[in-house]
């Protein structure tokens, strides 16, 4: 493929390394600029057909969604490295640390709220509620209106491993301030275990299609103890903040613009680039299409004047 981009041969530098159990990671410097490697984590532990995940496509699909939306995100550039004779399709992920800034997760700044019963790691909602409201590193609303805007997207990509570990803050140590991450580690979007058996059967079948907008991928996110649904949660409509996300984000989806950007993505076949782009459109139509509507039609609802006497 011509005008693809080769690692193998990048500087690596070896002051930076990064945990996470989602495959290999390397630091390496290309264009001036330093980038995480992420490698396709092996399937062979997985029920597909699959020798490695398509988790790289994922994070590199979902994180330029995320951008097009108006939520800043990781810039990211697929390419290859050869390992041991072997060509890897890789996602490189540029280090916004780089220079003066340090990642805090969102797992870290959860540890501070001394008076939580809850460790840092746990995603039980009204705890994550209740650390955005007492944290101090960024003005609540605002990081309020973050996490909601970051569930909404996740809600149309199917992200099933958001957790507290893989959003956060940046610090700046000159200035001792805080400001959002930008969102990173969305490698568990877009059904990345799906093979091609998978893929030819969603686009056929709507069941096949169906079971995996309407029952899974769910949220790593919990509801009294149970994974959220992302549809019966977003229909529920419970949330105000959410519904305001809802109202903020649905609008700023451009199915075209996704579509668009798809098609140009290397490295993918026809049958992965009508899987994505119907997989995505299928999310918008049957999830957050309908919360959005139904969200707005409350909205006119409570806005209309009440005519009884």
């Amino acid at each position: 493929m011509t005008g693809t981009i080769d690692f193998t041969n990048c500087k690596k530098i070896l002051g930076r390394a990064y945990n996470g159990a989602n495959g290999k990671k390397i630091a390496v410097e290309y264009n001036g600029r330093e980038y995480m490697l992420k490698f396709p984590p092996s399937g062979a532990i997985k029920p597909t057909e699959l020798s490695y995940t398509n988790s790289c496509i994922s994070e590199h699909i979902a994180s330029s969604i995320f951008n097009m939306v108006g939520i800043k995100a990781q810039e990211t550039l697929l390419g290859t490295y050869e390992v041991s004779g072997k060509v890897k399709v890789v996602c490189a992920c540029w280090d916004f640390t780089e220079g003066r800034y340090r990642l805090f997760d969102f797992c870290s700044i959860k540890n501070t709220i001394l008076d939580s019963e809850s460790g840092g790691s746990g995603t039980e909602l009204a705890d994550i509620m209740d650390t955005i409201e007492k944290q101090q590193y960024v003005e609540p609303s605002l990081l309020m209106q973050h996490f909601w805007n970051m569930f909404v997207i996740d809600a149309l990509l199917g992200n099933f491993d958001r957790h507290n570990g893989n959003w956060g803050f940046l610090y700046d140590d000159s200035t001792k301030e805080a400001s959002l991450a930008p969102i990173y580690d969305c490698g568990s979007c877009l059904l990345p275990q799906a093979d091609e058996r998978i893929m030819e059967q969603a686009l056929v079948n709507v069941d096949v299609l169906n079971a995996r907008i309407y029952q899974f991928p769910t949220s790593a996110i919990k509801l009294d103890g149970r994974k959220i649904n992302y549809y019966d949660f977003l229909m529920s409509a419970e949330e105000p903040e959410c519904n305001a996300a809802i109202q903020r984000m649905v609008p700023k989806i451009n199915l075209e613009q996704i579509k668009g950007f798809i098609e140009e993505v290397p490295f993918i076949t026809e049958l992965q680039k009508n899987f994505y782009k119907r997989y995505i459109t299928a999310r918008f139509e049957q999830i957050l299409k309908p919360a959005y509507d139904m969200v707005m039609s409350e909205k006119q609802e409570l806005s209309e004047p009440n005519m009884t006497m």
